[in-house]
């Protein structure tokens, strides 16, 4: 089996032409693969090693903010070309035994809500995940790559870049392109791509269904491909509120098929991803024997808000979900940690205006005794 091997003893600049942290069309292949031949990938955790388990809220100030995510690779998968769909099947993805979830202020969904940062140090052993931080709680395992996708072309950056920037000037939130802690460096850190979003070339999608035997398809844009992965997530809830989920570094086994042409011929430009069975045991999957918060459309001052703010039903419920949790026990930033890493957001309605409905679901199982 074909594999990149890394030293997670370091960081990933001190660990050269193992892997990069922006998305740019140069980025030299470490290795070629072709369609289905198995690639074994070790990846570092989003932090680039900066979290460990001794690491307190008073050494954030001095990590370093820009390079998330390391990513392992890239790949060249032969015979790839502009207009293939390139599939990823995930053969297997193996956690290592230690992860974290930690709240940073200034980012996160309900980021106006919790400006405090505040960390969670998880161990994972047996299939679950358990923290001295939360007693009582056990995740299951369901892991799975938070960032993998491919390289965009050169016009796809340039295009993703301007409308960014135009998104910038009207008021939204986007990273720009920046050279700070960028691997590699030179014209690429300049140009390439922050990692944070995701976009057309997939990349930090955050989706937990992407477990082993995941399939997942996106558009080939450049020659080769050029595939890489990263930011290894132990277990996620649907939306990661808290801007973490049980981060960890992974190794990933890896297999590639093309689809030749049938992302030109069918006009697809967004991925897709598909499972043949349950993407994790069906219990949690389901998941079974739960409750649900719910939230709507309708503002702290009573104000009515309609069809187009699902955003702030899915905050709405998060806020309830948490509030529950409250009267459980937990503290609130306990709440959001373990709304972050077990509790799934799912639009139940979006028709019966003006309020469209957004649920909260948490599996009262993760609760030992």
């Amino acid at each position: 089996m074909k594999s990149i091997e890394i030293d997670r003893s370091k960081r990933l600049k001190d660990d050269p032409g193992k892997g990069h942290n922006r998305w740019h069309p140069d980025i030299t292949p470490i290795l070629e693969a072709d369609p289905g031949e198995d690639v074994l990938l070790e990846t570092r955790d989003a932090s680039d090693g900066q979290m460990q388990p001794n690491v307190t809220v008073a050494d954030f100030p001095g990590f370093a903010g820009k390079v998330g995510h390391p990513l392992t690779g890239p790949v060249y998968i032969k015979g790839a070309e502009p207009g293939d769909l390139l599939e990823i099947e995930y053969v297997d993805i193996i956690p290592q035994s230690y992860g974290w979830t930690r709240n940073r202020p200034g980012a996160g969904f309900l980021r106006d809500l919790f400006p405090e940062p505040f960390v969670v140090h998880w161990d994972m052993q047996d299939g679950w995940a358990t923290s001295k931080d939360l007693p009582g709680v056990r995740i299951p395992n369901g892991s799975f790559m938070g960032t993998a996708g491919i390289a965009p072309s050169r016009a796809q950056m340039e295009a993703w870049t301007e409308r960014e920037a135009d998104l910038v000037r009207r008021g939204g939130v986007a990273f720009p392109p920046d050279a700070e802690d960028a691997v590699p460096e030179g014209p690429i850190a300049a140009e390439g791509l922050r990692t944070i979003p995701p976009r057309e070339n997939c990349g930090n999608v955050d989706a937990k269904q992407l477990t082993k035997g995941s399939r997942l398809l996106i558009p080939v844009n450049v020659s080769g491909a050029l595939y890489s992965a990263g930011d290894g997530h132990f277990a996620q809830g649907d939306s990661e509120c808290c801007i973490t989920a049980i981060e960890m570094g992974a190794t990933a086994v890896v297999k590639f098929h093309l689809r030749k042409g049938e992302a030109a011929r069918n006009n697809i430009t967004f991925p897709r991803f598909s499972h043949p069975g349950y993407f994790i045991a069906p219990e949690w999957a389901v998941p079974r024997n739960f409750i649900a918060t719910m939230g709507m459309p309708i503002r702290d001052d009573g104000t009515q808000e309609g069809e187009d703010h699902l955003t702030l039903a899915a905050r709405n419920a998060l806020i309830n979900m948490i509030a529950l949790l409250q009267e459980r026990g937990w503290t609130k930033e306990q709440a959001y940690v373990i709304c972050s890493v077990a509790v799934d957001l799912k639009i139940s309605n979006v028709v019966d205006l003006p309020n469209v409905t957004v649920s909260a679901f948490l599996p009262e199982d993760i609760f030992q005794g």
